[in-house]
Parts: structure tokens; C-alpha cells; sequence
């Protein structure tokens, strides 16, 4: 049986890539990817040149049987665009497929925006929720926010540049004596870490809605 790799690699920086990732990628068979142009940039940047398999959201099942038939002939390695695959990106439905079949599942760990948003929060707790992207719908987004009001553990989630305005002005709405700390590119040139209440970060960030946002959410304190 073949082992499929979980490969974490850079939220952004090219640097923040370990050792054993890149050995790993240039090791396997073959590299299934969320998006393989973005994988292609990493890989060139190493010197790696891999056959690489699309496998991507929201038609992730549609790329299942190419990616365990090569499985059936030797290591894959799964990739996201950016971050460790399957947290809020595709991977789960073939990380089980490939246990089921008898296959190795192995992680190769690295950059997440999760831990690394959570690291420079400073926010204490027991663990954290990860809520990953908001829902979109009013009635549900004050739901999630509702189940916040207690909780002792920092939450964290994912945001688009689309829609986070709107998302800190419930955050305000539900939380508003809450600290958060909102992170726009993260490791990358642009980077930046706001903290406050929602209505002051609404108010810092100004008209900067650009990039990919991690939001991390302090806990009710006891």
C-alpha cells in the first residue's frame, strides 16, 4: 500500500516551507493539488518538477478516483493553496477514502494562519474553536455569535475581503465588549494585525478590505 502525505506549505512567505515538506514533495509520485498553479510557483521556486493532479473545492469528489489511482501506484502528496490542506480547504473526503482503502495517511506539519493568527493573539483559554469560514446568512452568523457569548475558549475563523465589514459589524453587534484580533496577509508583504474591540478594528481598518483574513475572537473571561 502507497502512503498519502498531508503536506502543510506557506500561507503566504516561500521561506516558511520545512526541510522535510520539500523532501517529501520531491519524493512522491505524485502532487494533488487545490490549484495547481499556485503549486507550480512553490515547486519551481525548489527546483521540484512533479506530475501534479487537480483537486480542488467545490468538486472535490470529481477529482477522488484520479487521485486514488494514484494512490493505487505509488506516494501522494496532498497540497492546498496555502496553509495545511483540509482545514477549511479540500482533503477530507480523500483522507478517508485513502484509510479506507488501507493506504498510510501521514502529516507533514507546517504553517496554518489558524495557529499562527492564535500565537500573536495572546489570548488565554482553554483550547480554541475553529469555526472556519462565517456563515453568510444574518440568522446564522447571530446564532454562532450566540453560542460565543459564554464560551471561555478564543474562536477563530476565516474571512474574505468581501465580506468582513460586515462580519465585524455583527462581531460588534453580539461581542461588543469582546477583544478580537483581526490578521490581513499573513507573512506576506502586506501583512497586518489589528486588535481591539470589533467596532475599533471596523474603524482602524478603514477602507483596507483586501486579502485573506484570519479573525480570532477572545474568550468570555471568568
Amino acid at each position: 500500500m502507497s502512503n498519502l502525505f498531508v503536506v502543510a506549505t506557506p500561507i503566504g512567505n516561500l521561506e516558511d516551507v520545512s526541510a522535510r515538506a520539500l523532501r517529501v514533495l520531491g519524493e512522491v509520485s505524485t502532487i494533488a493539488a487545490e490549484d495547481t498553479r499556485v503549486t507550480s510557483r512553490l515547486l519551481a521556486r525548489h527546483g521540484i518538477r512533479k506530475p501534479l493532479v487537480s483537486y480542488r473545492a467545490p468538486v472535490e469528489r470529481r477529482g477522488l478516483p484520479r487521485v486514488m489511482a494514484a494512490l493505487d501506484e505509488g506516494d501522494v502528496a496532498l497540497v492546498s493553496d496555502a496553509g495545511t490542506p483540509t482545514l477549511s480547504d479540500p482533503g477530507q473526503a480523500l483522507v478517508t477514502a485513502a484509510w479506507a482503502a488501507g493506504h498510510t495517511v501521514t502529516a507533514i506539519p507546517g504553517p496554518s494562519s489558524v495557529t499562527a493568527a492564535l500565537s500573536i493573539a495572546g489570548y488565554g483559554g482553554p483550547g480554541f474553536t475553529f469555526l472556519g469560514y462565517l456563515p453568510r446568512k444574518p440568522g446564522e452568523m447571530r446564532r454562532l455569535m450566540e453560542s460565543l457569548r459564554d464560551d471561555p475558549r478564543p474562536a477563530v475563523a476565516f474571512e474574505s475581503p468581501f465580506r468582513i465589514r460586515k462580519s465585524l459589524e455583527r462581531v460588534a453587534e453580539s461581542l461588543p465588549e469582546r477583544s478580537i484580533t483581526l490578521t490581513r496577509e499573513l507573512t506576506k508583504l502586506h501583512e497586518e494585525v489589528l486588535r481591539g474591540t470589533a467596532s475599533e478594528v471596523i474603524a482602524a481598518l478603514g477602507d483596507r478590505a483586501r486579502g485573506e483574513f484570519t479573525l480570532v475572537i477572545s474568550g468570555q473571561e471568568r
